[in-house]
Order: structure tokens, then sequence, then C-alpha cells
């Protein structure tokens, strides 16, 4: 067996992931897409977390603009990242990976609550466990709650699933001149208010010492190539070089 970089990692993918070409809902092609993502990794013995989000189906932050509070919109935006879980977790087991949810927000006749021990044990179990409703509590991003579990569950690394291959200094889609980093710190992303992760999620990572790995979700194998310890995408964490 090839030897990995990485044995625990948390992968944080977006909601809008889930929709695909179609830019909203679930797209069942980019469901088995992911599957197969995860599985390359799980067969290499790796354990896997995952946290994701809601935005195919309902942003908090868009609903204030039809006079949803910003509270009631981002508990409605928890819901949607358990329904996102939902569809991830049954897509996975019919690749027969065994996989568990565990929500922030109770909902028990469907969903376990988030507890740390047992989802400690799934890991060691083999089995893939996915982090559902973000940190259960309103203006809080999903980047803040994939930060939070993957320093409760001792993840090496966070694997932030993008459509790009890495952090650059400015939008490459608006600014043709934009440099990408292969490695840069905390602190940079944080002066140079670069759009890796939410404040918050940067800060946590940063005080814990929890590596985050930009990459490009669409290219296939890059999870796989990741944990093998390839260079792809950019490398956030104390060491970087700017």
């Amino acid at each position: 067996m090839p030897i990995r970089a990485y044995k625990r990692i948390l992968l944080k993918l977006s909601g809008e992931v889930l929709a695909g070409k179609t830019g909203y809902g679930i797209d069942g092609t980019m469901l088995d897409y992911l599957a197969k993502e995860v599985q390359s990794v799980v067969e290499l013995g790796t354990q896997v977390a995952i946290v994701i989000g809601g935005g195919n189906i309902f942003r908090g932050i868009h609903g204030e603009r039809r006079g949803i509070p910003r509270a009631s919109g981002d508990q409605i935006g928890m819901l949607a990242t358990v329904m996102n879980s939902l569809a991830l977790q049954e897509t996975l087991r019919s690749f027969h990976i065994p996989t568990q949810i565990q929500s922030a927000i109770e909902i028990r006749s469907i969903v376990e609550p988030f507890i740390r021990q047992k989802a400690l044990h799934y890991l060691e179990d083999g089995h893939v466990i996915i982090f559902a409703a973000g940190t259960g509590h309103p203006f809080f991003t999903t980047d803040t709650a994939a930060a939070l579990r993957a320093i409760e569950i001792n993840a090496e690394a966070i694997l932030k699933a993008t459509k790009v291959d890495g952090v650059y200094s400015a939008d490459p889609v608006l600014d043709p001149t934009a440099t990408r980093f292969e490695q840069i710190t905390y602190f940079e992303v944080l002066q140079q208010r670069l759009k890796v992760m939410d404040l918050t999620a940067i800060s946590l990572c940063m005080e814990h010492h929890v590596p985050i790995i930009v990459f490009n979700l669409n290219v296939a194998g890059n999870v796989k190539r990741i944990v093998l310890g390839e260079t792809i995408g950019t490398l956030v964490n104390n060491e970087g070089k700017g």
C-alpha cells in the first residue's frame, strides 16, 4: 500500500458543489463523483470526516434580502446541510462505504447528535463521518464548523475543496495577473484578506496548527494525490513562504 501523508483528514465541501452544473439542488452525477473521490482515500486506510454547506439549497445571508432575520435564515441553512448530508451518506453507502452522520442540532429521528467520542470511534472503525448542521448556532459558517470539528477529532489537515487550483493573490477570473500561492501562512491570509475560509475558521486553524489545503475538486484524483503527499493546490500553515 502507498505511504500516506495523512491518516485522518476533514474534507470541506460547499453546498454548491452538490448542485453540479445545474446550479441548484442536488445533482446525482456529482454525488457519484464525490463518492469515488472519497472511496479512493478510504481504500488507502485514511480516516475521512466531511463537513458540507447548504448553499445549493439556502444561504442565511441571502435570506435577509427577503426579510428573513439572519438567525432564522442560518437555521434554514443548517437544515439544508442535513439534507445534503443525507444525500451524500446514501450515495457513499451505495459504494459500500460505511457512513454516519452526526448533527450539531438534534433531529434524533433522522440523524445522531454530535458526540465527539462516538465520532472518534466511528473514524477508528473505518467509517466516514459527515458532520451536519454547521456549529448548531447562527452567525457561524460551515467553514468555522469545519475548523472546529477538525480540531475536535484531531484531523491532520483540512482539505478545502474549491473550483480553482489554490489560493490566489486576487480573483483569477477577474484579474489575469493574479498569482497562485503554493504555500502561505495563516497570518498572511488574514492580513491580505484572501478568501480561503472565513476569519474565525482561519484563526482557529492558526491557533491549533491545523493545516488547510485549498485545491480544485473538479480534477479527478486530487483528493487521493493530496493524501499521498503530492503538492496540490495551496498549503496554508504557519510556515508558508507567501
